[in-house]
């Protein structure tokens, strides 16, 4: 407990639970929150959840993704590297199943480079039904408005001021910045490119998410050989003779 609270320093007990459960230990949150205090851990308090989604009547205010593959949303994070050169990252969210789809990383990125990303995005998952984003420039560009709408896909943006309207990318936002971010003393935009996208691969592969139930949105899958190939590459070529046993 204390080398997963040592290696991810923002995780909370219920987060390196989920990590030990994962690696075969056998312990509830109630057992990893006595000792994690005990060893005088910091537990991080809960957030008052936030009713600004809905109206009085309980009506949603905004599209909120029914399946994988339906609504994707977008933003720009903003940070510099060790020499106060500045550069952004685009970051691109599957909005049910909480994947990280894609983390361009530039020192300058245009409605060119939204344009880029999502392509790729595209043609390999599929163009999502609806595509969220907030009002920059970037995004309104009529350049993206016409491309999305030309690959099947519908623009939703939010409304001007509002960035809880955009909630999941806005906590992704928060999540990359307190987990990696502000931690990270980046040289070189090169740097910057390889640590962050191998952040993006822990957090769809390992980093357990509370709202999946503590489990990845995209964890690895490892298939294992089928009999007949494990059986052939266990056994003996038969021109080789058996090595004498050493006693």
């Amino acid at each position: 407990m204390i080398e997963l609270a040592r290696q991810y320093g923002r995780y909370g007990y219920r987060r390196i639970a989920a990590l030990l459960r994962d690696a075969g230990w056998q312990v509830n949150d109630k057992r990893v929150e006595r000792l994690w205090r005990r060893e005088g851990l910091k537990v991080p308090g809960k957030q008052p959840k936030r009713g600004r989604l809905w109206l009085n009547d309980g009506s949603c205010v905004r599209l909120r993704a029914e399946r994988a593959n339906h609504v994707w949303s977008y933003d720009f994070v903003h940070h510099r590297t060790h020499d106060g050169r500045a550069f952004r990252t685009l970051n691109v969210l599957d909005e049910f199943t909480r994947e990280s789809l894609s983390i361009r990383v530039r020192r300058k990125l245009s409605s060119v480079d939204v344009i880029d990303v999502l392509t790729d995005l595209f043609i390999l998952r599929g163009p999502p039904a609806y595509v969220r984003s907030d009002n920059g420039p970037e995004f309104v560009a009529e350049a993206v408005r016409r491309w999305i709408d030309a690959v099947g896909a519908q623009t939703a943006f939010i409304e001007p001021g509002s960035p809880w309207e955009n909630g999941y990318i806005e906590s992704f936002n928060a999540r990359l910045r307190d987990e990696l971010l502000d931690g990270e003393i980046f040289y070189s935009l090169k740097e910057a490119q390889i640590v962050i996208e191998q952040w993006r691969r822990h957090y769809n592969t390992v980093r357990p998410h509370s709202s999946l139930g503590y489990r990845p949105p995209a964890p690895e899958t490892i298939v294992p050989p089928s009999r007949k190939h494990g059986s052939a590459a266990l056994r003996r070529p038969s021109g080789l003779a058996e090595e004498p046993t050493v006693h």
